[in-house]
């Protein structure tokens, strides 16, 4: 029999969503299902709000949002911030200052928005959608703290983590394929933290939680939930950080793990 599952947390980039960011009629009928049974489902991604609230309205659910690797949670119903934690203006300003002067490969994540020196490489597909934004001078838009800030490619981190690295920050390494980016967060701010307080707001243990995911900042929020389970596709030290393992994200991996742990066996998917 399935562990009692009250809440799915489902990552993303690598996760839900296939490569071509689509997101399998299979994943969808069995997110379906889990709904009709009961059962709630949070997405908690690395991304900005945008893409998030867009496949949770796709999907039907009417949890909020845990965004920017735990440092924004959105009501996205109410259009409401509920948890906010950016890096402290004090730590930010002077990475801004660097990454300007040496014009680093970087952005900076701001009121619910992506920003950008004019001029600066597209390192990334996504930079050219509509959350992001050039500006002539990152240190003129920055009034308040900062959501995150992402240093792109390893010669921008390399030079970043040389002069900051010993900052009370937290820095959280992905790879993608040949590119790296680090993001750059506060050190309350993690995926994990964000799922273990939305949970708490519902009075649900981690006992009663699966949680699916393939990068290294799932890790924590994986060992976390009672049932923790990595993509196939994940780095191997994401798997052998947790006990199951899943397909990859082109093969279902998200629909199978709900239906093997969450769904009694009458509502499983075909």
């Amino acid at each position: 029999m399935p562990t009692a599952i009250d809440l799915i947390a489902l990552d993303l980039d690598g996760t839900l969503l296939a490569p071509d960011e689509t997101i399998s009629p299979r994943n969808r009928a069995a997110i379906s299902a889990a709904l009709a049974a009961g059962i709630r489902v949070v997405l908690v991604t690395g991304r900005g709000v945008d893409t998030p609230i867009r496949v949770s309205r796709e999907l039907g659910l009417n949890l909020p949002v845990i965004c920017c690797h735990g440092a924004l949670t959105k009501d996205f119903g109410a259009n409401k911030t509920l948890v906010h934690i950016p890096v402290p203006l004090q730590y930010a300003m002077p990475m801004i200052e660097l990454a300007e002067r040496e014009r680093l490969p970087f952005a900076v994540y701001l009121d619910e928005a992506f920003y950008r020196l004019a001029g600066t490489p597209i390192v990334m597909d996504d930079m050219r959608g509509p959350g992001w934004h050039e500006v002539d001078s990152l240190r003129e838009l920055l009034t308040s703290a900062p959501t995150f800030l992402r240093f792109l490619g390893a010669d921008s981190i390399r030079r970043m983590q040389s002069v900051f690295g010993d900052l009370p920050l937290s820095f959280r390494h992905e790879s993608w394929h040949a590119f790296e980016e680090c993001a750059v967060l506060s050190r309350e701010a993690s995926k994990r933290n964000a799922l273990a307080r939305l949970c708490a707001d519902f009075q649900i243990t981690p006992d009663r939680v699966m949680a699916v995911g393939d990068s290294r900042n799932d890790v924590p929020m994986l060992r976390w939930a009672k049932v923790g389970v990595a993509m196939a596709n994940a780095l191997p030290e994401v798997r052998q950080a947790v006990r199951h393992v899943t397909a990859g994200n082109d093969e279902d991996g998200v629909a199978l793990a709900i239906e093997r742990f969450a769904l009694p066996p009458k509502r499983k998917s075909a």
